[in-house]
């Protein structure tokens, strides 16, 4: 019997090998091979490929502005975060939303059931192409599409979204209450998105990698966005001495963070602590940043907009690589982290409650090992080997 034929859609994708964009859609792609025929649709951006077999996996990319320079609305960063930084660009959208119907219309008969990932821009898309025909397709809720971005016209085009859908994932139980009171599709399921646990480990770890001459390294990995909480991490540095806040990402907030860095600086060098900002990082990077830390900070806040953490894989990376963890106990993150067991888990906003857990883990070898050893157990649960087949079983590829 042959395979079925998936198509996945997403907005957020690595451009080439080695670039500094998120890829966790490309590693979930990979999970799939065994049980599908996989192709992934994603919007162009200058310099990527049109077409190309990226570690095993079709990769196609459409042009959506007859100028390709200007194909910026995606990347490098979230789709919001680059309309913030400059609003011109949202003049694209029209653009891309019936480029991106359009090519998915094309591919009709190539491909069985799609897969769109974010409910927006993703599921409404696949909902205006395939609407008109029997072509099934999965919407997975990643958090920022649910938790934000409800004003009447939004909530309507989820809700038509998630009506048409044939199933609906989401990332977490939390996602998932939240995404049924816009629309309770019925044929659910909570199937986080996973890494590849053996890409991660101690073996990766680099002696002084952060040239941190003795002191301890509190890293963070996440965007510089209000919802990732960075500021309550550097706050936290005030209160935690003989520590390098190594802040990893790049993002909106960049400045500011580096402002209120700056501001604190007399502070923490009385203390022997400081904050570095290392910028965005390849995932070869991220691997040896993980492994030659001693603790990693998850701050994340509810925002202004309501947005969430929707699940946090950077805490599974984090874990995989034995990193013991604090983390806020915000969104999907308690899903993953259970305070005192296989991490730590404060208030939000609290960057006292950081501080103290922090001091925690630095002084208690027998509560270090306990949170490393409990953390990596949980990241094995959430390995791609296991998740790959959650998803084939949902969408009935075996």
């Amino acid at each position: 019997m042959s395979k079925r034929r998936v198509l996945i859609i997403a907005t957020t994708f690595p451009r080439w090998k080695g670039d500094r964009e998120p890829r966790f859609i490309l590693d979930f792609a990979k999970s799939l091979l065994p049980y599908a025929d996989v192709t992934v649709l994603v919007p162009s951006s200058p310099g990527a490929l049109d077409r190309e077999v990226m570690e095993g996996v079709s990769i196609e990319r459409f042009h959506y502005f007859p100028i390709h320079e200007r194909e910026t609305l995606t990347a490098p960063g979230a789709m919001v975060s680059r309309i913030k930084q400059d609003k011109k660009r949202g003049l694209l959208l029209p653009f891309f939303y019936n480029a991106f119907v359009n090519e998915i219309k094309k591919r009709i008969g190539t491909f069985d059931i799609l897969h769109a990932n974010w409910v927006i821009p993703g599921g409404y898309i696949a909902y205006k192409a395939l609407k008109m025909t029997n072509v099934p397709y999965v919407i997975t809720c990643h958090g920022s599409d649910i938790n934000s971005m409800n004003n009447p016209v939004f909530r309507d085009m989820k809700k038509k979204a998630l009506s048409n859908a044939w199933g609906v994932t989401a990332v977490s139980s939390e996602l998932m209450d939240n995404t049924c009171k816009i629309y309770n599709n019925g044929n659910n399921a909570v199937i986080s998105m996973g890494v590849d646990v053996n890409q991660f480990g101690e073996q990766h770890r680099r002696e002084n990698y952060f040239k941190q001459n003795g002191r301890k390294v509190a890293l963070f990995v996440g965007r510089l966005t209000e919802v990732k909480g960075a500021a309550y991490a550097i706050e936290a540095m005030q209160y935690v001495p003989d520590t390098r806040l190594v802040i990893t990402g790049d993002g909106e907030l960049k400045k500011e963070l580096k402002s209120l860095a700056a501001e604190l600086k007399n502070k923490l060098r009385d203390i022997n602590s400081d904050v570095v900002f290392a910028g965005a990082k390849t995932h070869d990077e991220l691997k040896t940043m993980y492994a030659s830390a001693d603790a990693f900070i998850m701050p994340s806040v509810t925002a202004k907009s309501g947005q969430k953490e929707g699940f946090g894989l950077v805490l599974i990376e984090a874990a995989g690589s034995k990193l013991p963890i604090v983390a806020s106990n915000s969104g999907g993150i308690p899903t993953l982290i259970k305070d005192g067991e296989n991490g730590l888990l404060v208030k939000e906003r609290d960057a006292h409650g950081i501080s103290e857990a922090l001091k925690k883990i630095f002084n208690d070898s027998d509560l270090r090992d306990k949170l490393k050893e409990n953390a990596y157990k949980t990241a094995l649960e959430y390995d791609y080997s296991v998740i790959g087949r959650k998803y084939a079983e949902f969408m009935r590829l075996i």
